[in-house]
């Protein structure tokens, strides 16, 4: 067994740098797609509903990738092909999304960005994890988060920088700005450059010579026959009573989504246990049973930290012009001013992250990575649910730095936790797998936010807001759970 060798500063730098690129398409989307959605004339209730794409498309995508890029070897390597592939496609998804001349392709449209930015990023997780020894990988997942702030500052802030100089922010009922216009062409160039930099700077260990480190834990036994015949049906029979409840009692339709995933989860086991191949789906099934221990107690911080981001990144555009800006109307200056500002508070945040990046290591070092977090998580609740109380649109700059801890700390933390119980060789199919626990309740926060939204609090978005703050309070306590390796400690704190 050798050690792997230690990476030099602009070596990490290189193999982060698509990032950028990355996290510059995802920030357009999470700032501008509700708005484009509006402006195509869909109603409040519709919102949550044509953003199942986002989470849906992740969920199916990483773990594939995950699972493929953990077998692939090419003249590219072995992750990198999924990047530029990924990027190309995102590209043109990018290039078209303003041109939408009708909701529904805006919609498709979304289904396409997304799916091929999880192919891309889903790699990039895994990607650390292969090229960096344990005492760098911290130290890596800081570089993805500070690339992470910079392109999400630059992009959140594009249509808001654009009207500064001049380009139009309003339009017809039913056409979409020039400044959105104009933001996603740029994007579209950043994210394939920045990506292609990546892919022709780094270089990749094969898999013999990968499996030859001192680092590299042996592979989980799995099994893939460890899914019950009775717990698949249990599954099945919960989706098919909640499926009749909603069909006979006229519920919303965002429920669907509810039923459809726990009846879709139910065939995926009664799949597995019944097969007698082995292809993707039974070794992916069989890989998230015997998912280390550690990994299981974050999937649950996980699950509750993104419930409260995607009910923030929905939400944020209706909740501020509508309240902040006293506007609902697509058309009107008020509500374009009002999401443009919502730009550039998604800008700060990003930015407060990457300056957050540099204090958390020193957090860590002090009172620990699982207080640490924690604490963040908490931070962020308490920013999100001071949307209630504040009604001076330039105080929620305020607001957001306590979103951009909270942020930054999920994007380093948990695979700081993470990283080390992963075996080399599974590395990708963990990290997409790892995705579910982000993904799920993303789709849940679909399913239901709207429904609660219009049950209880008049349909008015700001709710969604403080619901995604209590959801921040109760994933900080279900940190408590989580077990600590001292060498990811060791290694969290040594980040920066």
């Amino acid at each position: 067994m050798t050690t792997k060798p230690t990476l030099s500063f602009w070596q990490i730098w290189n193999m982060c740098f698509g990032f950028l690129g990355i996290q510059f398409g995802f920030a357009l989307q999470n700032a501008n797609v509700s708005r484009i959605f509006q402006t195509l004339g869909a109603d409040m209730d519709q919102i949550p509903l044509l953003w199942i794409a986002a989470p849906l498309t992740g969920l199916i995508v990483q773990p594939i990738v995950g699972h493929y890029s953990d077998r692939t070897w090419t003249r590219l390597g072995r992750r990198r092909p999924y990047f530029l592939y990924g990027a190309l496609l995102a590209s043109i998804a990018l290039l078209l999304m303003p041109n939408s001349p009708q909701l529904w392709m805006a919609a498709g449209l979304l289904w396409l960005l997304d799916a091929s930015i999880n192919v891309s990023m889903e790699p990039f997780r895994a990607f650390v994890g292969d090229q960096l020894p344990p005492s760098q990988r911290a130290r890596g997942y800081s570089m993805q988060s500070f690339f992470i702030g910079i392109g999400a500052v630059v992009a959140s802030l594009l249509p808001w920088l654009l009207t500064k100089f001049g380009v139009a922010n309003t339009a017809a009922a039913g056409e979409i700005p020039q400044t959105v216009h104009y933001a996603f062409y740029a994007g579209a160039v950043v994210m394939f450059a920045a990506v292609g930099w990546t892919v022709l700077r780094t270089r990749e260990y094969p898999p013999e010579v990968l499996e030859s480190f001192d680092d590299a834990l042996p592979s989980i036994a799995t099994d893939t026959r460890t899914s019950s015949l009775r717990g698949a049906l249990l599954w099945i029979v919960a989706g098919a009573a909640l499926l009749s409840w909603i069909v006979l009692g006229q519920l919303a339709h965002e429920l669907y989504i509810l039923a459809g995933g726990l009846l879709g989860y139910g065939i995926a086991l009664l799949f597995v246990t019944q097969s007698r191949s082995n292809g993707a789906l039974v070794q992916i099934m069989a890989d998230m049973h015997a998912m280390p221990g550690p990994m299981r107690r974050l999937a649950l911080v996980q699950f509750f930290s993104w419930f409260a981001l995607f009910a923030m990144w929905i939400y944020t555009t209706a909740a501020v012009t509508g309240v902040h800006f006293g506007s609902s109307d697509p058309t009107s200056p008020a509500y374009n001013e009002g999401a443009n500002w919502v730009g550039v508070l998604f800008a700060a945040y990003n930015g407060f992250a990457a300056l957050a990046a540099i204090l958390i290591p020193l957090m860590v070092a002090r009172i620990g990575l699982r207080a640490s977090h924690m604490l963040n998580l908490w931070i962020g609740a308490a920013a999100l649910i001071s949307f209630l109380f504040i009604r001076d649109p330039d105080w929620l700059l305020v607001s957001m730095i306590g979103i951009g801890f909270a942020w930054a700390s999920i994007l380093s933390l948990p695979y700081a936790m993470l990283c080390d119980c992963l075996p080399a060789k599974k590395m990708g199919i963990y990290m997409g797998i790892f995705n579910f626990f982000i993904v799920i309740p993303q789709l849940l926060a679909a399913s239901v936010l709207g429904v609660l939204l219009k049950t209880f609090f008049g349909n008015q978005p700001i709710y969604a807001l403080a619901l995604g703050g209590a959801s921040f309070i109760v994933a900080g306590l279900c940190m408590l759970r989580v077990p600590v390796a001292k060498s990811a400690i060791a290694l969290a704190s040594r980040g920066n």
